[in-house]
């Protein structure tokens, strides 16, 4: 059987845009992971950032994201690009503020297309735009006492 572009799952979703949130309490992949079902998607590519040990060879013993009151709708704004961009079914996008420790969830991000290729270029544009465009910013505390301010944008 021949594969054409004409059949609707192959298309863009109405309204894909599912879930967009900047939180204080913890992150939940699976709630991610829900939100960019779709049963005409056969790919859905999830990326979940994490607060790693160490950063510019120094190691983290915590840090805090802070964020713009704009944040959530320019998370919005780029969720908007990326579905302009490829034929999404769903997308999901959270990101956490507050302190964090080592080993939390600071990012998750999901996306749904018909085709795995379509999921991962999306996922990824979505993901590197956000570190990119999004005001949110890092504060993070170093085992030998000093600290610093990493900007998202």
């Amino acid at each position: 059987m021949a594969v054409t572009n004409d059949h609707p799952g192959e298309q863009a979703a109405q309204d894909p845009i599912k879930l967009i949130g900047i939180r204080e309490t913890a992150l939940s992949v699976d709630e991610v992971f829900r939100a960019v079902g779709d049963d005409a998607a056969g790919g859905i590519a999830l990326f979940v950032g994490t607060v790693r040990n160490h950063d510019g060879g120094a190691d983290v013993d915590q840090l805090g994201y802070s964020c713009h009151p704009s944040a959530e709708a320019e998370m919005r704004r780029i969720a908007e690009k990326v579905v302009a961009e490829y034929p999404v079914r769903a997308l999901a996008a959270v990101h956490r503020v507050g302190d964090l420790e080592v080993g939390d969830l600071a990012v998750v991000v999901g996306v749904s297309c018909p085709h795995r290729g379509e999921a991962f270029e999306a996922c990824r544009k979505l993901i590197d735009d956000l570190k990119h465009e999004v005001p949110i910013w890092k504060h993070q505390k170093f085992s030998d006492g000093t600290e610093e301010w990493v900007g998202a944008c």
